[in-house]
């Protein structure tokens, strides 16, 4: 029996949480019964890529220039170019990750005549990122999408339930595979604590903050340094730092400077090798208005780092509210602070938060259990497909 052969298609490998699933869902799925093809958009002016975590992995990405961030004349080329793709290599499933490759692929897809066309969302923009009007029009635009889409994926039930209260598609039409991540090399990265810490010049008994994520407007940021303020101003001796890079660094380091902590307040852009800077964390910090299933809360968690965050999105999916970690109102500071406050205490019932949260997202978000359901679901769509268009063929 040939290979299933299997089409994944993102925006771009830039830093975050699609590009890992993508490379890392690439390089698992057996190779004696899947055959698989990752192409990628080009990342956008001040991003990041992950194209070292391909290599890594075994992965050599086909990149598609003209599939890029920005809506313009060049998406016509890149629907053409995928559209070619399709025709000539006929995979059996083309499985679309991330908004803009979501819009282009599987119209690509759908007119090339691929059996099987399949869209993930790791989160979504049609909420709390742009007007009224331009929300309306993006949920319209994914209401027809999800019309030639075979089926939906989504991260979390949360984030399931979000699509379905805005009539993107039938809750029958979607289906939740959890994140998964290899995170096994953050169960021992505590023997590195020092590296980053020395490095910024931070004593072992001040606490450092941290939070990791793109700079942009949706995470929240001035949330985070407002919090920072306070802590600040009541004399505690934390540390703050943001782990990251995008549009807002160059104002929210004047923000920091403004606010009169910037000698507290260390940027350090995106780090490649995150096992020292999530041992040198005491807490980590997620503070945006809107999210999906956020990779930084998991591998913190996997790290043994106690994790507070604004309760949005897929994260409640994730932390369960002193149990597993702390959740906040989403822009409110005080809440936050008061949270920083109590998860640094490190007390016995502190400790059994962070032991808790590490043995959940263990079990929940391991890399084997993601690629073994995603192999399955495959076989499923694939073989459901081909007994669909035998049955029509018979009977016709």
């Amino acid at each position: 029996m040939p290979p299933i052969r299997i089409a994944l298609v993102i925006a771009r490998l830039n830093v975050g949480g699609p590009a890992t699933h993508v490379i890392e869902l690439a390089a698992g799925l057996p190779r004696d019964e899947f055959e698989v093809r990752l192409i990628a958009g080009r990342e956008g002016p001040g991003e990041t890529g992950m194209h070292y975590l391909a290599e890594q992995m075994g992965v050599k990405p086909e990149i598609l220039p003209q599939l890029s961030p920005r809506i313009g004349p060049a998406d016509v080329l890149a629907f053409l170019r995928l559209r070619a793709i399709f025709r000539n290599w006929k995979p059996d499933v083309v499985h679309t990750h991330t908004a803009k490759a979501g819009a282009v692929g599987r119209t690509a897809a759908r007119w090339a005549g691929v059996p099987v066309v399949v869209h993930t969302f790791h989160g979504h923009v049609l909420r709390g990122y742009f007007s009224p009007p331009v929300e309306f029009l993006f949920r319209s635009l994914e209401r027809m999408l999800a019309r030639i889409t075979d089926k939906i994926v989504t991260l979390s039930p949360a984030l399931k339930a979000d699509l379905v209260e805005m009539g993107i598609a039938p809750a029958g039409k979607i289906d939740v595979v959890p994140l998964g991540m290899n995170l096994d090399p953050l169960l021992d990265c505590s023997s590195r604590r020092g590296e980053l810490r020395s490095e910024l010049g931070i004593g072992p008994d001040q606490p450092l903050i941290g939070i990791v994520g793109r700079l942009v407007s949706i995470k929240n940021h001035r949330l985070f340094l407002e919090a920072a303020r306070s802590m600040v101003d009541s004399g505690n001796p934390a540390h703050f730092a943001i782990v990251g890079d995008g549009e807002l660094r160059d104002s929210l380091q004047e923000l920091s400077r403004e606010m009169g902590i910037s000698s507290r307040v260390h940027f350090l852009g995106w780090k490649q090798d995150m096992l020292p800077v999530y041992a040198a964390f005491d807490l980590l910090a997620l503070t945006s208005d809107n999210e999906g299933t956020p990779v930084a809360v998991i591998e913190a968690m996997a790290a043994g780092v106690p994790v507070v965050a604004t309760a949005v999105g897929g994260v409640p999916d994730v932390i369960r509210d002193g149990e597993t970690g702390w959740l906040v109102p989403p822009g409110d500071a005080p809440a936050l602070r008061r949270a920083w406050l109590e998860a640094l205490q490190r007390d016995t019932r502190i400790e059994a938060v962070i032991n808790r949260g590490r043995r959940e997202v263990l079990e929940r978000f391991g890399q084997e259990q993601m690629i073994s359901t995603m192999a399955d679901f495959y076989r499923h769509l694939a073989t459901g497909k081909e007994n669909a268009e035998h049955a029509r063929r018979h009977f016709a």
